[in-house]
């Protein structure tokens, strides 16, 4: 299955990630094991980046600031933190992340990979308990593995699944050691990028108030992205940042960049700080990265004295609910909330995918689609990613191609479409 689909995207891009790429055209004579490039390029739609603002731009104030940096700090200090200290631009970096975030203080990484991978088994041990949503992101699932921490796993969004395991762990402890866990660590997504749905986070906030454990919130894809004012899913659903331990994201969606962040009190970024191994064995954010994220993170938050970052946010949640609420009345299943960018089409069948993916890329759209072992052999599907960039025009040329390969492949399972018959979409 992985073959099939290697001649779609997976290739080099010969331009910025926005809403449109150029893509290096190329053919297969054996069945996508080689590829010959023929030379030429082809611009298509982009619905696969997740460039959710539109700052994956090489014009403009954040590319003009980024590439100032670079004069004046270089682009990297060559050593680690704890050898040689931070870059200027992390350091300003830092205090804003935890400014936007409404927390004491924020640490930057990097690598938004290891910034879960490698901080989780800074903050549980083997004699505590991590709670994991069914479908949170690999990053999340090995960083659990090297706590050495039990592990359990509940139901993806299911409150109810929740708080058995709580309730169960609590009043049984830790089987191993036959004594109480020393502490619980409920660990979940804002958005969860393969199923486009939002977490419940009043809910589990709720839960971890009545239970006393802690919660570890990974908004890589939510943050900068929902939100009156970008703050992700916290904003979202009104909740209080201080409720939530850990607040984790990173930079390489909404702001155009590289790396992670983690956000939350004095004592803990102290802590991650010391005992981090990214501190030891990694490098710091390379200045002109550090400073692209300031400069987009300044015009999100008005900064600048404009008001581009709160048209960016509106655009992004205007084009996610109109390409949605238009598939839906398409007859398409489509999974996730209405107000997420991340639009999962449901396909179900594996051998679907290629020639899905092949088919929309001649009809000049870039889409990806996603097949076991990252789905269930069953839930194949093509996955939109939307972007604040996106015009009207664009988006209503995506969905007249996807209505019509969806009629050439019988690909429209909903038995729903008729509650959208009537229904006027407005943009």
């Amino acid at each position: 299955m992985y073959m099939r689909v290697r001649d779609v995207f997976e290739r080099p891009i010969a331009s910025v990630p926005g809403a449109v790429v150029k893509i290096k055209d190329r053919i297969t004579q054996d069945y996508c094991w080689t590829f010959q490039f023929t030379g030429t390029e082809t611009e298509i739609i982009n619905t696969g980046s997740y460039n959710y603002l539109g700052f994956a731009e090489n014009k403009g104030p954040c590319a003009d600031a980024s590439a100032l940096s670079i004069d004046e700090y270089g682009l990297g200090t060559c050593s680690t933190i704890h050898e040689q200290g931070q870059s200027l631009p992390q350091y300003k970096l830092e205090k804003l992340v935890a400014q936007f975030l409404g927390v004491d203080e924020a640490i930057c990484f990097s690598m938004g990979f290891a910034t879960n991978s490698m901080n989780a088994p800074c903050l549980v041990d083997k004699h505590g308990l991590i709670i994991s949503d069914e479908y949170n992101h690999a990053s999340l699932i090995l960083g659990c593995r090297l706590s050495g921490a039990s592990i359990k796993v509940f139901k993806h969004n299911d409150m109810n699944d929740l708080e058995r395991i709580l309730r169960n762990a609590i009043a049984n402890g830790n089987p191993k050691t036959r004594r109480p866990y020393k502490k619980i660590l409920i660990i979940i997504e804002g958005i969860y990028s393969m199923e486009g749905s939002i977490c419940n986070l009043p809910a589990i906030i709720a839960l971890k108030k009545k239970y006393k454990c802690y919660l570890y919130l990974d908004e890589a894809h939510s943050i900068g992205a929902m939100g009156p004012t970008g703050r992700g899913v916290v904003e979202y659903w009104g909740c209080d940042p201080k409720d939530v331990d850990i607040m984790m994201g990173t930079f390489t969606k909404s702001f155009g960049a590289a790396g992670g962040y983690i956000g939350g009190t004095k004592a803990v970024i102290s802590h991650l700080r010391k005992s981090s191994p990214t501190g030891y064995y990694s490098m710091p954010m390379s200045p002109p990265v550090a400073q692209q994220i300031i400069e987009s993170m300044s015009i999100i938050m008005g900064k600048d004295g404009t008001i581009e970052g709160e048209k960016r946010i509106e655009q992004l949640a205007r084009n996610s609910r109109y390409f949605r609420r238009n598939l839906k009345k398409m007859g398409f299943i489509v999974y996730g909330s209405d107000d997420s960018p991340v639009v999962p089409i449901m396909l179900f069948f594996p051998a679907y995918c290629g020639v899905w993916g092949r088919e929309m890329l001649k009809r000049k759209i870039g889409i990806v689609v996603v097949s076991f072992p990252a789905t269930a052999m069953t839930e194949s599907r093509a996955r939109i990613c939307l972007s604040a960039a996106h015009t009207k025009e664009m988006l209503d040329k995506v969905l007249k191609e996807i209505d019509d390969f969806g009629n050439i492949t019988g690909a429209k399972w909903s038995r729903r479409a008729h509650l959208y018959k009537d229904i006027q979409i407005e943009y």
